[in-house]
């Protein structure tokens, strides 16, 4: 029981943190689209960081154990994660002037393939009939819940290409981190990475955008663009990646990329509800569909985990 209340505990902390980023693409981040993205970036990174030495301080004392596999994960996960993916998402929604964030939610549906493909070779979680048929399943809900019938349209504009091609990256980098952020939790707690993860990437950020000279963003940042980096900042931001790293130091990392499909879903809710923009017959069995899907993934998820490795939790 102890083992079953852990697993859905940390896949309920992962579908409300992947449904803030939904809120987050869909109501927020568009507000500062009159800045730039690298910009926007490194900006919430800096302001949740700050906070962040203030309560998480002890921290820094783990800079004289991590061992170099430590290190390089922790470096790989700000450069990945942190910087490249999060640069790409970004800039694929700016390109698309968030007319049409069907690049952005592509993303989503292909984040699976690659996280999964990657857990199975470096964490050598095994993988059953049942657990591939609820993920295909879950996908599939995912794709038709987003294009319905449809092949996906990237015909808005000319940048078309360049922000399909940022989104298949953002997917790559997103993935990968699914998985080194579930080998660096074996010995760490979530609140040690997430302290790294923005640590690592603000440093990463602030050197990037010194040198293509945009801190003259800083001039240009309105009133509105500050509450919106506020509220990102310790909301969908690092709040939402504390609640993600807490789910995902409970359930393995091939069920916590499934369960990150709620960020489509969420999208869609809240463009409903923001922009009135309703959802078809399909789309609803669709969303159905996935939810059911994750629910099942769960209930695997139990079977599936090693003792061993929730006894370290």
């Amino acid at each position: 029981m102890d083992r079953q209340k852990a697993v859905v505990k940390g896949l309920l902390a992962i579908v409300i943190a992947t449904s803030l980023w939904g809120f987050d693409g869909v109501v927020l981040t568009p507000r500062l689209y009159n800045l730039e993205a690298s910009f926007v970036v490194m900006v919430l990174h800096i302001l949740p960081f700050t906070v962040m030495n203030s309560f998480l301080f002890k921290q820094y004392a783990y800079l004289k154990l991590f061992n170099p596999t430590d290190y390089i994960a922790l470096l790989s996960i700000a450069l990945l994660g942190g910087t490249i993916g999060t640069l790409s998402i970004v800039q694929a929604m700016f390109l698309v002037n968030f007319e049409n964030l069907t690049v952005v939610v592509l993303l989503q549906k292909l984040q699976p393939v690659f996280a999964i493909t990657l857990a199975t070779i470096f964490l050598k979680e095994k993988l059953k009939k049942h657990f591939l048929l609820w993920a295909t399943l879950a996908i599939l809900g995912g794709y038709f819940l987003t294009f319905e019938l449809n092949l996906p349209n990237v015909n808005v504009g000319d940048k078309t290409a360049q922000a399909a091609l940022l989104a298949l990256l953002a997917a790559f980098c997103f993935g990968s981190t699914t998985v080194l952020g579930r080998k660096f939790l074996l010995n760490h707690d979530f609140q040690t990475i997430t302290f790294y993860r923005y640590g690592f990437t603000t440093v990463i950020l602030i050197l990037y955008n010194l040198w293509t000279g945009k801190f003259i963003y800083f001039e240009k940042i309105t009133q509105q663009n500050w509450l919106i980096f506020i509220i990102i900042a310790f909301t969908t931001g690092s709040g939402a990646i504390f609640l993600y790293y807490f789910g995902l130091k409970r359930v393995k990392a091939s069920l916590a990329t499934i369960a990150e499909l709620c960020f489509p879903l969420s999208a869609i809710l809240f463009d409903y509800l923001i922009n009135n923009n309703k959802l078809s017959l399909l789309q609803g069995i669709s969303a159905t569909l996935m939810i059911f899907a994750i629910f099942k993934l769960g209930q695997e998820e139990v079977t599936l985990q090693n003792p061993t490795m929730l006894a370290k939790n």
